[in-house]
């Protein structure tokens, strides 16, 4: 694989083999560097990422050298090898689990796809109508926590202060979330045999979709390696868990936000980076176009509005990130500036968009977030379009109707 740039190895000792094997085979050309002058290094090397072995003498200069390396654009990968404590917010764990050079090859590809995909957006951001959202990304992030054993609580709570949690008791329960919904990460925690993990992790390897996804497994050492190049053993306590755990899950979390950034820029800027659904001004052109049309031709079409409580600005995104990966081609929606979401349905009379916002605010209630506990639960509103409607009447009608729904 050809990157822009060597990659910088940092330790204070000889190169162990699995390392010295990425520079003979010719992958990766690879640079040493020990820590004392590292954070010099990123300058003078510029690196497509640093490998950096978390051995005697690193603490001193770790906090430094992840502060250079976040500070690099486009994205710089950062993989901590055989880190024993918490890392920093920007450093990939990897345990190399008996030299494995093939599985460091891979955690470098996946990173570097996202390096490359960040380049990508910066190139054409200049001559685009939109923005990258600010922040960080694992803001936005949602985490499926599966698990049935007594750190499940505890775990909930230290990765939703963090990340949106989606809980799972069962590995099918699990594979509904994996299907219905945009996940940044899977922590696989006690509760489940060896057998069941490793049935779990070779699906997810088998399955294209989910094979670049952050699994972390808390409780298991593993048969087997799989094809998952994401996948980790983090074991301990669930605040070092969910500490280590969300470096990987971050880098998800961004590869996807600069996927619908990418998406954005190709639509003229009519979608939204963050939700995936239309912006607002986007949403009111398309809707008075689709009711007009719909008048003219006497088709059906139906519109739902999901409100949420104030404030809670988590549950309304995790709602249109769910629209947005669920709804037909011909629907589109909008996250409103009033904290609601609203997706028409086009084609559709009442009774059929009733059943299906019922299906997907089902859905929206499972998110939770242990730092803030507020509920997701939505109001949901559906109203259908009559011969004497306008886009303005319709949506004012949907609007009146959740406001009695929620009083």
């Amino acid at each position: 694989m050809s990157q822009a740039g060597p990659i910088l190895f940092v330790s204070n000792a000889q190169r162990p083999p699995f390392i010295a094997a990425l520079d003979e085979a010719r992958l990766f050309p690879v640079v040493d560097n020990d820590w004392a002058s590292a954070a010099r290094a990123v300058e003078q090397v510029q690196p497509a990422a640093v490998l950096a072995a978390m051995h005697v003498g690193h603490e001193p200069h770790l906090a430094t050298l992840a502060r250079k390396i976040a500070d690099q654009s486009p994205y710089l990968p950062f993989v901590a090898l055989e880190a024993a404590g918490t890392l920093p917010q920007n450093a990939l764990p990897f345990s190399s689990r008996g030299g494995n050079s093939d599985r460091l090859v891979a955690r470098l590809r996946a990173a570097l796809r996202v390096r490359t995909l960040h380049a990508t957006v910066l190139r054409r951001l200049p001559d685009a109508k939109v923005g990258l959202p600010e922040g960080d990304p694992a803001r936005d992030a949602t985490v499926l926590l599966i698990g049935r054993g007594a750190a499940y609580p505890a775990l909930s709570v230290a990765l939703g202060e963090r990340v949106g949690v989606v809980g799972a008791l069962s590995i099918e329960a699990a594979a509904k979330h994996l299907n219905t919904r945009d996940i940044d990460g899977v922590v696989l925690a006690e509760g489940f045999t060896a057998r069941v993990t490793d049935a779990f992790l070779t699906v997810l390897a088998e399955d294209t979709r989910f094979r670049s996804l952050p699994v972390v497994v808390t409780a298991h050492q593993l048969a087997q390696t799989y094809d998952l190049p994401n996948l980790e053993l983090i074991p301990g306590e669930p605040a070092k868990v969910a500490a280590n755990a969300l470096p990987l899950i971050r880098q998800h979390a961004m590869e996807a936000q600069l996927s619908r950034t990418l998406r954005s820029i190709d639509a003229g800027g009519w979608l939204d980076p963050r939700s995936g659904l239309l912006t607002v001004e986007a949403f009111a052109r398309d809707f008075a176009k689709a009711v007009e049309q719909a008048l003219a031709r006497g088709g059906g079409l139906s519109v739902a509005r999901f409100a949420f409580e104030p404030g809670n600005s988590r549950a309304q995104l995790d709602a249109a990130r769910i629209l947005s990966r669920l709804m037909r081609q011909m629907d589109f929606g909008v996250a409103q500036k009033d904290g609601s979401v609203i997706v028409v349905f086009a084609e559709t009379d009442f009774r059929t968009a009733h059943m299906i916002a019922r299906r997907l605010s089902a859905v929206m209630r499972h998110t939770s977030n242990g730092k803030y506990e507020m509920r997701s639960d939505p109001v949901v509103s559906v109203d259908s379009l009559s011969p004497s409607d306008t886009a303005r009447s319709l949506l004012g009608r949907l609007s009146a109707d959740a406001s009695r729904a929620a009083s």
